[in-house]
């Protein structure tokens, strides 16, 4: 398996790697175990993560800190719409009306019966016999369902009797069968205009203006438009204060995540450098992706793939005990970055028995002792 080494592909790991650095507790998710294993298998040294403390500022004083947890106080409650109420009704709850099955294909005898309970509709509701109307309305689309006037026509005289939910019902099923019906689009915003939900009824009203403009709907429209206005601004300005509220939240975390990252960083400058002024563990470990003789190994595939097997893995060094060359590369790269004195005890325990493997020695080498990586 070949393990590319490209530019770009050095510019990612160094991203990668400035981002534990400024940020240790990725180390400790599963998708960045192997850089954890790889640097503690160098002697580099991971720092415990306390989530509590590592999110809070050191500077930052306890009652500083109880201060700016405490939730923001809720905005005051607006005040209520100033509505023109007049004209609306308390809703109707009576049992829905007949609506005849919506799958019967009439006949043309049915379709003909059916005219005629119309025009004896028409003709009670001319006399202003609005029960006999409704129930002559209802004989009509029972035998013809897919006339979509019928229920429009019906829900006309629901709406005269104050009984807006029942016109509505009749008027939504003249809008399935014709969406461009201008008398279900005025009848049913008037119903809406009855039951004060004035958003509603302007939306019909201008539909049924603009499919077939009438002068009784147009009036309609002029008394729904000034309470629909009222609503639509109340709800821009509602919606206008949540997104500037959920702008400021955005703008604390991203100000309390760079504090964080600062602070963190400001305290591993100072606790993670030793006496020489070097810093051991992750710093190491980015100067060790760095070296011109690792990058160079690693465009061997056997190298590059013990490397991603023993990253995983530290354990699994025993598999290639065997191998001069994967040895040799383990023994130059433990001579080059770690040394005796900072290697950890379980690095020493792990390696010292394993044939082939040469412990970095304190004095300088002779030229022949020196191992490349060619």
């Amino acid at each position: 398996m070949s393990f590319p080494i490209t530019p770009e592909f050095i510019t990612q790991l160094g991203s990668v790697v400035n981002s534990c650095i400024l940020n240790p507790s990725l180390l400790y998710q599963p998708d960045y175990s192997f850089l954890k294993s790889l640097i503690e298998f160098y002697g580099g040294r991971i720092p415990e993560i306390n989530q509590k403390s590592s999110n809070e500022s050191p500077s930052k004083k306890p009652e500083d800190a109880n201060a700016s947890e405490e939730p923001e106080p809720e905005p005051e409650p607006e005040s209520d719409i100033d509505l023109d109420m007049s004209g609306v009704i308390e809703p109707d709850e009576d049992t829905p009306q007949k609506m005849g099955n919506p799958t019967l294909q009439p006949t043309e005898e049915e379709i003909a019966e059916s005219q005629a309970k119309r025009s004896e509709a028409v003709s009670a509701f001319i006399e202003k016999d609005y029960e006999k109307a409704i129930e002559l309305y209802t004989e009509a689309i029972v035998l013809n369902p897919q006339a979509s006037l019928l229920y429009a026509k019906r829900g006309q005289i629901f709406m005269l009797i104050n009984k807006p939910n029942a016109c509505i019902r009749d008027c939504n099923r003249a809008l399935e069968l014709n969406p461009d019906s201008a008398a279900a689009h005025k009848f049913r915003g008037r119903a809406y205009h009855l039951l004060g939900k004035f958003e509603e009824a302007a939306t019909d009203l201008r539909l049924a203006c603009k499919f077939d403009f009438d002068e009784q709907a147009d009036e309609w429209l002029r008394e729904v438009t000034p309470n629909a206005r009222k609503i639509e601004e109340h709800k821009r300005k509602k919606e206008r204060k949540i997104q500037e509220k959920l702008e400021r939240e955005r703008q604390e975390r991203l100000r309390k995540a760079r504090e964080s990252a600062k602070a963190y960083e400001d305290n591993t400058r100072t606790s993670q450098t030793d006496h020489s002024g070097n810093t051991p563990g992750i710093g190491n470990f980015y100067q060790f992706l760095n070296d011109p003789d690792v990058l160079k190994a690693f465009q061997d595939p056997e190298i590059a793939e013990a490397f991603r097997d023993i990253s995983s893995n530290p354990t699994n060094i025993l598999k290639y005990q065997s191998s001069a060359k994967v040895m040799m590369f383990v023994n130059k790269m433990a001579a080059k970055f770690a040394g005796p004195s900072n290697m950890p005890d379980a690095f020493h325990g792990l390696m010292g028995g394993i044939p082939g493997f040469a412990m970095p020695r304190t004095s300088k080498p002779k030229p022949q002792d020196d191992v490349g990586l060619d």
